[in-house]
């Protein structure tokens, strides 16, 4: 990998976007963090994925606008298959089965709004703004950003945020519900890995669990929504976490997690 790079520590994969001077999302960092994030995902060594952008400038500051210009003289379908195996990647990364937490440690524009969008936590140093400018080019968003955000921060400060295109604060961010929490400049890696390492100490087998029971649980009926909580809490006691688990808490003692 050129453009995409990850350390793995106690159950903890830290996935650096180095693609300088802006990170900016082109077709080769969409099928390097394509392959990286599949490798992660089928990794039983990793609980969870952290992802940053390398330098201080930006997480990823949109996409690369140099590609755009091709698509112009391009039919409807070619256009639409570009974009379907860009998506597919922001996809793939939002189906992880593992916690995905998103560092956002600079500019997080466009592209990079809405791969932040596909992690489960983001995490924004105070010194971030964040947009979806897309509306200044003739463009609209188009890597899932018009239906991930809606159903983050609601409908109408979805459409405010999308038809003005200006960046709003970290501070922002949180208070209408884009981002869990704003961590002081210079410190935002620390906070997302204590963070990080908190979640992977838990089992993989009832994080994944509660990661599918709420995304997928979202789209469905309540009572279509409790059923499948029920169905996956069922699963959950042929674990050998869970036994794990249980007895610890009887005997006294802090849980030993395999995985399994």
């Amino acid at each position: 990998m050129e453009l995409i790079s990850y350390i793995l520590n106690d159950g903890v994969a830290v996935v650096t976007i180095d693609n300088p001077p802006m990170n900016v999302l082109n077709n080769k960092v969409a099928c390097e963090l394509d392959a990286v994030f599949r490798e992660l995902n089928t990794n039983s060594e990793v609980n969870v994925i952290l992802l940053k952008g390398a330098g201080e400038k930006a997480f990823m500051a949109g996409a690369d606008i140099k590609e755009f210009p091709n698509l112009i003289s391009q039919t409807r379908d070619e256009i639409k298959e570009w974009n379907e195996k860009t998506n597919s990647t922001i996809t793939y990364i939002a189906n992880c089965s593992k916690p995905t937490i998103a560092l956002l440690n600079g500019y997080t524009f466009g592209a990079g709004c809405e791969l932040a969008l596909a992690c489960d936590i983001r995490i924004a140093e105070v010194r971030v703004l964040i947009a979806l400018p897309e509306v200044k080019l003739g463009l609209f968003p188009g890597g899932g950003g018009t239906q991930r955000l809606p159903r983050l921060i609601g409908t109408g400060k979805a459409k405010e945020l999308m038809f003005m295109g200006e960046p709003i604060t970290a501070d922002e961010a949180y208070r209408i519900g884009l981002v869990n929490q704003v961590a002081s400049n210079g410190w935002g890696l620390e906070v997302a890995l204590k963070m990080a390492q908190k979640i992977a100490s838990y089992s993989i087998e009832a994080l994944r669990r509660i990661k599918q029971s709420v995304n997928e649980g979202v789209d469905l009926s309540l009572e279509e929504g409790l059923e499948l909580e029920s169905n996956l809490f069922a699963d959950i006691f042929a674990t050998e976490d869970v036994k794990e688990g249980i007895n610890a808490f009887i005997e006294k003692r802090k849980p030993v997690f395999i995985n399994k």
